[in-house]
């Protein structure tokens, strides 16, 4: 599948959503990298993993506001798991030949490691 920065965009995110990891495959390209604050990964297999194993934990995921910008789509959205509230992150996609080939993601990952351990803090 290949399509306009936009469309591919978008079906990242309805593909993640709807748990359809052949679709969102389809729009990485092979040595696509993820970098975000839980991992890396190196390749597209690597990527679709990735993506598996936190769609474990949420249960929702709520767009707020994408940004085309020549090959690059960043999206605004909230990120719901099971164990905590909505945490805001950013994705930031990039395009090249109807594909993707890289996505950086941020967000405060400290709600999903739970409360601090009794005598850890100010340690």
């Amino acid at each position: 599948m290949s399509g306009t920065v936009a469309e591919v965009g978008a079906t990242y995110f309805d593909a993640w959503k709807h748990g359809d990891f052949d679709a969102l495959r389809a729009i990485l390209a092979d040595d696509a990298t993820f970098d975000g604050p839980l991992g890396h990964a190196s390749n597209a297999e690597e990527c679709v993993a990735g993506l598996r194993r936190m769609s474990t934990v949420v249960t929702d995921i709520v767009e707020r506001k994408s940004f085309v910008d020549g090959p690059d789509v960043i999206t605004w959205f909230e990120l719901h798991t099971a164990d905590t509230g909505p945490l805001p992150t950013v994705n930031w996609r990039h395009v090249e030949n109807g594909k993707i080939a890289w996505i950086r993601v941020a967000f405060d990952p400290r709600p999903l490691a739970g409360p601090p351990k009794p005598g850890k803090a100010g340690s």
